[in-house]
Formats: C-alpha cells, structure tokens, sequence
C-alpha cells in the first residue's frame, strides 16, 4: 500500500480562520492566525495511506479480504458507476494535539483554538495532496475520480471506521480508533474516492461537496 509523506510547506490562513469560526470576524488580528499556522507546520508530522480495491456499486462492496459492505444512501449515490475505490488515511500526528490541550490547560485560550484549527486546516491540505498525487496515477490506468467522501458525512455511520482503519492498514502511519470509534490522533482522516472510468455513459453529475451541499447559510464556519 502507498505511502505519503510530503511535507507541508504551509498551512492555508484563510482556511484556518474558517475552521476556528472567525470568517465574519473581519477586525481580528491576522497576525496570529499566521502564527498558528506556522506552528502547526513545525508540529505537524504529515503522513498518509492509501489502497485501491475493486468495488461492486450495486450491493456496495469493497472487495478487500475480507470484504465489507458500505452502508448509506448518500455515499452508495455518490460511488453509484464506479467500480473501484481508493480508501485513504492521513495525519498530522500527536505533537500539535498535545500543544492545543497544553495552551488550553494553561488558559491560552485563543491561540489553543486557532492552533486546534490550523492542525485540522493541516491534516485537510494532506489528503489534499494525496488526491493530486492518486490523480495521474488512476488516469493512467482511465478512471475519473470522484471527490472524497468520510464517515460520519451524510448518512454513512462512523461505525464503519474500523474497516477503513483495517484496509487501509492505516496502524502503519500510526492511527487507530478510541473505545469511542473517535480517530486517534485527533488531528487525523479516513476517506473513500471512487473510481470510474472516463467516458462511462451512466456515470452521474458530481454532486455539491463541502459548504456548497449544505443548507446552513448562517454557519460561522462557511466558506464565502
């Protein structure tokens, strides 16, 4: 399975300061958004996995060994004509976590929340490039892709966390689950990209993604 391990050269402000809730807050100092960013950067121990599987969309199984079904409307629509999928891990590992409970313990409020938003910018823009690293790889081969879809969106439960952390062998890059089935570190993903191949007549639109497929126009967090 392919590892990633490319580093982050920067952390995106402005999608930090979405994730911290601050967008309508147009007087805050940027200053220390940037100073965040740039210690989530020097915290952050980007890594991340993939494995592509063969997929049947019409009971919705992932053929690993063993196989699974996936369970949900909404991500059975999403992956409807693909017949592959890739399942990813990625994280930024445990040092950033321990500096956002540390600042908030010691009543550094503020700058806790704001790294706590960088780290969650950070761990975004890794899976972001594990997207544009698969890309050439899976059009080599003549499949599309489809954007990622996590548990825990739509409909699809986040019991199914455990096989995604069994097949993507994401133990390797040092995530697993709480009692609870929260990922651990914090600051980490799991997520399913479906395959299908260029030129397919019955290969539906892409739907909205992100702040686009919701209806919350009063979010603090959307994005403009």
């Amino acid at each position: 399975m392919p590892v990633y391990h490319a580093p982050l050269l920067a952390i995106d402000p402005k999608e930090t300061r979405r994730y911290a809730g601050l967008m309508r807050a147009k007087d805050f100092d940027e200053g220390l958004i940037l100073e965040a960013c740039q210690d989530a950067r020097l915290l952050a121990a980007p890594r991340g996995i993939w494995q592509l599987y063969d997929y049947d969309a019409k009971t919705q199984e992932v053929k690993a060994d063993p196989p699974f079904l996936i369970e949900g409307k909404k991500i059975g629509k999403h992956l409807e004509a693909c017949d592959k999928v890739i399942l990813l891990s990625a994280t930024v590992g445990d040092d950033i976590e321990e500096e956002v409970t540390k600042r908030f313990q010691s009543g550094e409020y503020a700058t806790s929340v704001l790294l706590d938003a960088a780290a969650t910018t950070a761990v975004e823009q890794i899976a972001d490039g594990m997207e544009k690293a698969i890309k050439p790889q899976m059009a080599a081969q003549g499949y599309s892709m489809r954007w990622r879809f996590s548990p825990g969106y739509g409909d699809w439960p986040l019991d199914q966390q455990p096989e995604l952390i069994r097949t993507t062998h994401a133990e390797e890059i040092g995530v697993s689950l709480s009692e609870s089935k929260m990922l651990v570190p914090r600051k980490s993903i799991t997520a399913i990209i479906g395959l299908y191949k260029e030129g397919a007549a019955d290969v539906p639109a892409h739907e909205k993604k992100d702040c686009a497929a919701c209806a919350q126009k009063d979010c603090p967090s959307r994005k403009a």
